[in-house]
């Protein structure tokens, strides 16, 4: 069985050859191969029939067959092709009798091209000069029509020009507009959110830096011995010092939350004293609370009277100096308030003498002029505390200089000596505060002034006026020559010329009012 099928395939090797020599070779050894690959074939089918001589016949017969069948598709193959040979040579000797005939005419299509491109030349010379008989005739027209419209050609041009301008000028300024709408709502709603989100942000942790003390233990078992049984003792520390002592699971941390800073100073330290002793119990609270605010007011006059022979302010009533040291546990505006008036007091000093003035007195004013922001009692703190500390000052003897000072630094009162603006500046200058220096009336006019010739500087206007303290501009045009979509236009760009030209604080409003009257009398 094996034998047989090599012969086989040896048997279609040999046809499978002998039909891909013949398709590649031309037609003249076409044949030649043809004969060889046969006589291979019928070496191979002879060799192939000596090895399969155990084949059975109907296996000898099958392969005689398909060999039959491959010869006569290969002798197809090969008519084929001579009939495409045949053809292409009928098709190469037309050509060849084709390009003959074209080259024995060439001498007389030579002849007919030399009279087509004289024919060429004339009538690029007729379009010439039809080209510039109709630039003659165009500028005639334009003459005509400059003539007519007694405008020239540029003129007309220019406007063109402008009146495309105006209004590509108007849409402009309606689609800025439409945008500025949109923005000033979108601004609106982003504007409370930053605000909201800033006061959550920033006003728990200002409270927490001017409202509340850490007192740190050792461990929380201390934390039970405070709280007392069933609470006693931390009702009786907080009945005692009017502290709110929180405790929570802050790991080794009490918190103390108050307004006043010396009632806290005042709970911190006697809550150290009764944790260091070890004995906690209410009576042992009320005693250790007493020593401690006998300390604290101790305490508070040696600052003031420290803070005193440092700036070298003599004869200042007691109460005063108390006042001076309480300024210690108060921060205003997240500035200790002793410090703040020290630097106020030293700053008044320096301006004083630059000045000619009396620099131990501008110093005695600059410390004392936020006393009023130490009250002793819940009734003075509905006072200003620029009002009250000059009521102070004014119980506990000092100048109507040094009184008016105090009063004055915030405008409540009229300022009459020349140490209050020098108060005002320096507290601006160390506070940083907005609003906290006054503005020139010189300088305030000039600006509304140079709000309104802002204004005045545009086409159509009629009035202007700045109102509100120089807020708002309000600006009346001309109906005839300002229609109402130039009015809006006009807003802005005073508007624009005012944020690039001014400045001013906040920002300014531009209102442009066009108003219409049709008068008829009766009679």
């Amino acid at each position: 069985m094996d034998t047989s099928i090599i012969a086989i395939g040896a048997a279609v090797l040999g046809i499978i050859i002998g039909f891909v020599i013949a398709k590649a070779l031309e037609k003249g050894k076409a044949s030649q191969i043809l004969r060889e690959a046969r006589k291979d074939a019928e070496t191979i089918v002879k060799e192939a029939k000596v090895e399969g001589e155990s084949l059975r016949k109907e296996k000898e017969l099958k392969a005689k067959e398909k060999f039959i069948e491959l010869k006569a598709e290969h002798e197809k193959v090969i008519l084929t092709r001579d009939k495409k040979m045949a053809e292409a040579e009928k098709r190469i000797r037309d050509k060849e009798s084709q390009v003959s005939n074209e080259l024995s005419k060439g001498k007389k299509s030579n002849q007919k091209l030399d009279e087509k491109i004289k024919d060429y030349d004339f009538r690029l010379e007729f379009l010439e000069k039809k080209k510039v008989e109709l630039e003659k005739a165009h500028k005639s027209q334009i003459k005509q029509l400059e003539v007519i419209s007694s405008l020239s050609a540029e003129e007309a041009k220019e406007q063109l020009i402008e009146s495309l301008k105006e209004e590509a000028k108007t849409d402009a300024m309606a689609f800025i507009q439409d945008r500025l709408e949109e923005a000033k709502l979108t601004a609106q709603q982003e504007a409370k959110k930053i605000i909201i989100n800033t006061i959550q942000r920033v006003g728990t942790e200002e409270a927490i830096d001017n409202c509340v003390s850490v007192f740190n233990i050792e461990s929380d078992d201390i934390k039970g011995r405070i709280i007392g049984r069933e609470g006693r003792n931390i009702r009786a520390i907080e009945a005692a010092t009017g502290v709110e002592i929180i405790v929570d699971d802050t790991p080794e941390a009490i918190i103390l939350s108050c307004f006043d800073s010396v009632r806290r100073e005042v709970a911190r330290l006697s809550l150290h004293k009764l944790v260091t002793d070890g004995r906690i119990h209410p009576a042992r609270i009320e005693e250790v609370v007493k020593k401690t605010e006998r300390q604290i007011e101790q305490e508070i006059i040696e600052v003031g009277k420290r803070t005193v022979i440092d700036l070298g302010i003599h004869g200042l009533h007691p109460e005063l100096i108390k006042m001076v040291g309480r300024m210690k546990y108060r921060s205003s505006y997240g500035q200790n308030l002793l410090q703040h008036s020290r630097e106020v007091a030293k700053l008044c000093g320096i301006m004083a003498a630059e000045l000619g003035l009396n620099p131990k007195l501008a110093k005695r004013a600059g410390l004392l002029h936020d006393i009023g922001k130490v009250p002793s009692s819940e009734a003075d703190m509905e006072t200003p505390h620029a009002i009250l500390g000059m009521q102070w000052a004014q119980k506990y003897g000092e100048k109507k200089e040094v009184c008016n000072a105090i009063g004055a630094h915030h405008d409540e009162i009229e300022m009459t000596t020349l140490i209050s603006p020098i108060i005002q500046v320096c507290d601006a200058i160390s506070g940083a505060r907005p609003g906290a220096r006054r503005q020139v009336l010189d300088s305030y006019m000039q600006r509304l002034k140079d709000l309104e010739d802002v204004a005045f500087g545009f086409n159509g206007v009629k009035k202007a006026y700045a109102i509100q303290a120089g807020r708002e501009l309000r600006v009346i045009v001309e109906s005839e020559k300002v229609s109402d979509d130039k009015a809006a236009g006009l807003s802005f760009e005073i508007s624009q010329k005012i944020q690039t030209d001014m400045t001013y604080p906040g920002q300014v409003k531009v209102t442009v009012i066009r108003e219409t009257r049709a008068v008829n009398i009766a009679k």
